[in-house]
């Protein structure tokens, strides 16, 4: 028997499990082949862990095995593999709990995956997770990820599941107590160019301690993924179904906190969003995303601020992504991968000047040309936020940019085909307020910060004592 600190093959990870006559369960694999239960076949010793292995790949029979009223009409999703868990435990439950030995903890586990097909021009993706006991006869655990395979041939990614799948079930007996060392396990024998994990969800009576929001920034910042989401009630989501065959609107910003400025982007973008011909509310998802690099401003990654932003975001009914993209080409063309209808990112005029700006771009084959390609897909438009004329007494807008002679003409083409857009009726009071002066105020004691973000942020910041604020 291993330690849970010594880091193992696959192999000995598959053996390790086989060898514990306390762990039993069930394995049910659609879409990738049976890749995962075969590691614990070829390990030896399986007799003792492998109650039952199964894979269906009719349609109907996996209707019939697992959603027989077809609520659930997506086969490689989060719901059709929660109804593969729940089946596939409580069978294992009902059936053997009376008759196995004494100290037995069951599991099952299961994957729903859409690997390359034969023309190689589908998404490959796919679920993966376990509902398992770490005491017997108590309440199963349950954590799920959702993966992206990267490989570009059927048998490597078919290979790559069934190392990811040993890793996951083995972390979560002898990792789930620490969270982060879950992580990188889970990366054991593989790397991030064969699979990206985008999505962790862990939950039940050994995992309440768990915050899913953190660990899915961990994901981020350990570039397991490129970018995290979290829906307005805080709850990690998939970027795939989130996106899905929607509108949606991207504000970037570090909001430490959301000003009535931020409040004012939000509501001046949507509008100027709203006049589309087909527009439709039901169907257009807001999004404020925050980079990584904002994250780590001081060095460090402080989570009680990130969940701070986060809680007060999703107080105001805002989703939240945070990925690890500086450059905003970079961040539309991870968002071009998606289902998505039409996108929107939304730039303050000083910060649209530095996109228009080649000498960010050295690093990049072709440069200006080549950035400005990948910002602007069919279904892409840029909303440009004013900013004050100080000495006009007035706000710069797109007509009153003065780019260089060598991007002028390219700056023309966009506007002329109104792929950059000045966003109208802001309120201009609120144009000279910064997150930055909030919080200089705060430290400074000075109340005048209150007048800066709206009142119901103000209150929520006072109560909870948050971003340094302390009774004065």
């Amino acid at each position: 028997m291993t330690t849970s600190d010594e880091k193992l093959t696959v192999s000995r990870k598959a053996l390790a499990i086989n060898l514990d006559n306390t762990v039993f369960g069930s394995f049910a694999e659609i879409g990738g082949g049976q890749e995962v239960v075969r590691r614990f076949f070829q390990a030896g010793g399986a007799s003792g862990t492998i109650a039952k292995s199964v894979s269906a790949y009719d349609k109907r029979y996996s209707d019939a095995m697992y959603c027989p009223d077809k609520s659930s009409k997506r086969y490689v999703s989060r719901e059709r593999l929660e109804l593969m868990l729940t089946t596939e435990f409580d069978d294992l439950h009902e059936l053997l709990n009376e008759s196995r030995s004494s100290g037995t903890r069951f599991f099952a586990f299961a994957d729903t995956v859409s690997t390359l097909n034969y023309r190689k021009d589908n998404n490959c993706h796919g679920w993966m997770g376990v509902r398992f006991q770490l005491n017997e006869h108590e309440p199963p655990n349950q954590i799920i990820i959702h993966v992206r395979l990267y490989e570009n041939d059927n048998l490597l990614q078919q290979n790559t599941l069934g190392v990811l799948g040993v890793n996951l079930l083995y972390a979560c007996f002898y990792f789930w107590d620490r969270p982060n060392a879950f992580l990188q396990s889970l990366m054991d024998d593989l790397n991030t160019d064969r699979v990206g994990i985008t999505m962790i969800h862990m939950h039940g009576p050994q995992l309440s301690y768990v915050d899913n929001r953190l660990l899915g920034v961990q994901l981020v910042k350990n570039n397991m993924t490129h970018a995290i989401m979290f829906d307005r009630y805080g709850d990690v989501q998939e970027p795939d179904d989130m996106f899905y065959k929607k509108n949606v609107l991207v504000f970037r910003g570090s909001f430490r906190p959301i000003t009535y400025a931020g409040v004012d982007i939000l509501k001046s973008s949507y509008s100027l969003f709203k006049k589309d011909e087909d527009f439709d509310k039901h169907n257009t998802l807001q999004l404020c995303e925050i980079t990584l690099n904002n994250l780590l401003e001081s060095g460090e990654f402080d989570e009680r601020d990130f969940l701070d932003r986060v809680d007060l975001l999703n107080e105001i009914g805002q989703n939240v992504m945070v990925s690890s993209f500086r450059e905003f080409y970079k961040l539309v063309d991870y968002m071009s991968q998606f289902r998505i209808i039409k996108l929107r990112v939304v730039v303050g005029i000083e910060t649209f000047e530095k996109v228009m700006d080649p000498a960010y771009y050295t690093d990049l084959k072709g440069g200006l040309l080549i950035a400005l390609g990948k910002l602007f897909p069919s279904n892409m438009k840029m909303y440009i936020y004013p900013s004050l004329n100080e000495k006009h007494d007035g706000v710069i807008t797109l007509n009153d940019l003065n780019l260089p002679e060598e991007t002028v003409h390219l700056f023309h083409y966009l506007r002329k085909n109104r792929l950059i857009l000045d966003i109208p009726n802001v309120n201009h009071k609120f144009l000279n307020i910064f997150s930055h002066m909030v919080l200089e105020n705060i430290r400074q004691h000075n109340p005048e910060w209150e007048k800066l973000v709206p009142n119901y942020i103000a209150e929520r910041i006072k109560e909870r004592k948050l971003f340094g604020y302390t009774h004065f």
